[in-house]
């Protein structure tokens, strides 16, 4: 029951979190992804997820980490962008990775056309008084990708292992 609660309740949770929060000032806050990681741990206790799929998992996340911080290092994803996509790599282990790599990577590109195209129009006055619209809007502002990992993991969570390990279990 605990690990169901994690997968269907706490993760989603977490996972609006930060895309709300990378959407409102370009920032994911570091709790969220310790928060993650503190939480996988419990899940993998109470699923009783096994050795071997656990260190699948860990490798998954470590690559995870190494693709974000390349990313990051070229300048094409925050830093916090990158801590969260290590993060959902260990969520997601090595099975799901590919598929939320490729998910996450399209909305990432949905979300880049939006926002290039939002930029381009003028804001009503009733918008611009709002701070996080107005960064939003800022044709020099960056791509608050947060939201695109986050989408990513709403797409494929029902279809991972951890799902069916955490409903199951």
């Amino acid at each position: 029951m605990i690990s169901e609660f994690l997968v269907l309740g706490v993760l989603p949770v977490l996972f609006l979190a930060a895309a709300g929060w990378d959407l409102a000032s370009y920032t994911i806050p570091n709790f969220l992804q310790v928060s993650l990681i503190a939480l996988f741990v419990v899940f993998v206790l109470f699923s009783g997820m096994g050795l071997g799929a656990f260190g699948l998992h860990l490798v998954a996340g470590m690559i995870g980490l190494a693709i974000g911080f390349a990313f990051f290092s070229l300048g094409y994803v925050g830093g916090g962008d990158a801590k969260l996509f290590a993060c959902a790599a260990l969520w997601f282990g090595l099975r799901d990775l590919a598929d939320y790599t490729l998910f996450a990577s399209v909305f990432g590109g949905l979300l880049t056309l939006g926002l290039l195209s939002f930029r381009k129009i003028p804001l009503p006055r009733t918008l611009g008084s709002q701070e996080w619209i107005l960064r939003l809007h800022d044709q020099q502002a960056g791509i608050p990708y947060g939201a695109a990992l986050a989408a990513g993991a709403f797409a494929i969570i029902p279809y991972t292992d951890v799902f069916r390990l955490g409903v199951a279990g």
